[in-house]
């Protein structure tokens, strides 16, 4: 059966021609498909579920917010582990870790179930706030930071000014999952209560919190003259009205308390109000200058280095309206890491091809039958890309350096055709399609053998479980592929040559 499967392609040299074509066409295609980046996704999927609590102790974030989300949610489908971080600062942040190549997205929307089942025993003032649910992306490839070189602004006008012209476009950017913003200096109206103040007038800090909600808020006033209405009336009026609150002059002027003698007691009675940043807690510095830094995550399979280049592409498009005194940098990218592995692997599949060549020309002495085997060569690497795309790989330092090692490889079952063929050529005297059909009658069951022994050195890597399993399954998978696509060439266009 084996000889008849090489000799058919004997007869049909074009056929096994064409058939070589297709799967380089086929590799290159996947060339431009195939995501980039400097090594396999091994890291376990995460999703985080955060929720503030003002005012709370860490303690009692424990037991009033982290307690009911981490019992609802333990015990969702291929979770490994959760753990939550509580803060004196009253946020509460709740990991939960998948099991390898779990999906993301079906994990995320399963924690936020459960998290909405765990809602009602919230606090009333964590639902207010809200509790968020969001895939958490370990894999962030650059850091882009604004500056202000001459002091013209600080930090907080930075990280706003990031916030609403920055982060939207650079999230539209094709392979962007997430861009966010670590300083956290959102402008904010900051209310510094003095306590000795507010001892004196017995006011606690509930209190003050309950009248800035109550007097800080956006209703709906109405309409004069509106239908039903005495007949008349000809005209209707809308009534608008002063919404939410906007400076610190406006804030002061809430009433906390109001006597019956005529006394008024606002809030900046008891306190010093300024617009200041939301968080202080981060403090970013660049050469020593206040700074901002942005986190540009990368999509899940999404290619490393054209999102990086798309990143950077927006960004110089977007610093054309940039206020004159910021500038921007890119003190961080890992991008840099995957291009120069990438060319110093290029580079050694560069060198390992030429050794290949003078180590086959140096034991064939004929140019003829050099030129054979490297024409095999490129077919099975360039279409062991193809195998690569049809599993999800990606174009890593480790496939990377298992193409190296095909190189030597997959030479071996062309070269063990042609060199029973020429040998039969010249004792035998045949000619070369006489010598081709009794040649693959003798090896093509040791081609396959080769194939098949290789393949069982390497498949069995893929099999390994945890993170080394993770880690070297493409390096062994990648090695199998090119060696069964050289396994085919072998017995269709090395003969038919």
């Amino acid at each position: 059966m084996n000889e008849v499967f090489s000799h058919f392609f004997i007869r049909r040299p074009i056929f096994a021609t064409v058939l070589s074509i297709v799967i380089v066409l086929a590799g290159l295609a996947a060339i431009r498909n195939l995501p980039v980046a400097q090594y396999p996704e091994i890291a376990p999927p995460q999703i985080t579920v955060t929720a503030v609590y003002p005012g709370a102790t860490s303690e009692a974030l424990q037991k009033t917010v982290a307690a009911p989300i981490e019992e609802q949610i333990n015990g969702v489908e291929g979770m490994l582990y959760l753990n939550s971080i509580s803060t004196s600062s009253g946020l509460v942040t709740t990991t939960v870790t998948f099991e390898i190549g779990t999906d993301i997205d079906l994990a995320a929307n399963n924690v936020s179930n459960r998290v909405r089942l765990a809602e009602p025993r919230l606090p009333e003032e964590v639902r207010r706030n809200g509790v968020l649910v969001q895939k958490r992306s370990n894999n962030f490839i650059q850091i882009i930071t604004l500056t202000s070189p001459e002091g013209r602004y600080d930090q907080v006008f930075l990280s706003n000014y990031a916030t609403l012209n920055l982060l939207e476009p650079l999230k539209r950017v094709p392979g962007v999952g997430e861009v966010q913003n670590f300083s956290g200096r959102d402008y904010s109206m900051r209310v510094w209560l003095k306590p000795e103040a507010m001892a004196s007038f017995g006011l606690t800090t509930g209190d003050v919190a309950a009248a800035i909600r109550e007097q800080n808020a956006q209703f709906a006033v109405g309409k004069i003259g509106q239908q039903p209405a005495p007949s008349e009336l000809q005209l209707t009026y809308t009534v608008t009205a002063e919404g939410r609150l906007a400076t610190p002059e406006q804030f002061a002027e809430i009433i906390l308390r109001a006597e019956p003698d005529g006394r008024i007691l606002r809030l900046g009675d008891v306190a010093r109000i300024e617009l200041g940043g939301r968080e202080y807690g981060v403090e970013a510095r660049l050469d020593g200058k206040e700074a901002i830094f942005m986190g540009v995550f990368l999509q899940p399979g999404a290619n490393a280095l054209s999102t990086a280049d798309g990143v950077l592409s927006e960004m110089r498009e977007l610093s054309k309206s940039f206020p004159a005194g910021i500038e921007w940098e890119t003190p961080f990218d890992t991008t840099r890491f995957v291009k120069v592995s990438i060319e110093e692997v290029v580079k050694t599949l560069a060198i390992a091809l030429l050794l290949v060549l003078a180590v086959v020309y140096l034991f064939l002495q004929s140019f003829r039958a050099t030129l054979i085997p490297m024409i095999a060569v490129p077919v099975s690497l360039v279409g062991t890309f193809a195998g690569m795309y049809a599993l999800g790989f990606s174009i890593n330092t480790l496939t990377l350096f298992g193409l190296v090692l095909a190189i030597g490889i997959v030479v071996d079952d062309a070269i063990v055709v042609l060199e029973n063929t020429e040998r039969i050529m010249r004792t035998e005297g045949k000619s070369a399609r006489e010598a081709a059909f009794q040649s693959m009658t003798e090896v093509t069951g040791p081609v396959v053998a080769i194939v098949l022994v290789l393949c069982s050195v390497f498949v069995p890597v893929a099999f390994l479980g945890g993170l080394a399993g993770q880690l070297y399954r493409q390096f062994a998978i990648t090695v199998a592929i090119s060696v069964a696509i050289s396994g085919l060439v072998a017995l269709t266009l090395s003969p038919a040559l």
